[in-house]
């Protein structure tokens, strides 16, 4: 549902028939969204980029967790993002969403910085993006009115 997404490939499915638990691996290839002026460094100028998703659902439980890296420039950057979907305490019809990102680039020098500046926005937008998303699929497939 994200324009920067070319496809998505599921690489491995499973559910534990005692828990109920659904695990998935997907592999994810994205536009590469790094702004121009930075793609002169030659490292950078690619033309997608490859991210691993796992993800653990629970129906009885009620919760998702969702773990991505990125996959492509593993030798200079480290880019990982955890969310996680639960069921309030406060109301169990509403969904917490808890998310973190971890962001170290090695190895570009000066670019450092800028590098780490840029994707750390860019998994600020897409965490917003997320949520956007989800309460569209929530809408969609719950028929609950959205508080805005």
């Amino acid at each position: 549902m994200d324009k920067n997404v070319i496809s998505v490939e599921t690489v491995e499915e499973k559910k534990d028939e005692s828990t109920g638990l659904i695990y998935r691996k997907r592999i994810a290839i994205c536009q590469n969204v790094v702004p121009e002026i930075l793609r002169k460094v030659s490292i950078l100028k690619v033309p997608d980029i490859q991210l691993e998703e796992e993800s653990w659902l629970s129906l009885q439980k009620r919760n998702m967790a969702i773990r991505s890296h990125c996959l492509t420039w593993t030798q200079y950057a480290s880019l990982r993002e955890e969310s996680v979907f639960r069921e309030s305490v406060e109301n169990p019809n509403w969904t917490e969403f808890i998310q973190r990102g971890r962001i170290s680039i090695t190895g570009a020098g000066f670019l450092n910085c800028i590098l780490e500046t840029f994707a750390s926005a860019f998994l600020r937008q897409g965490a917003q993006k997320g949520i956007r998303i989800m309460e569209m699929l929530l809408k969609e497939q719950c028929g609950s009115p959205l508080v805005e």
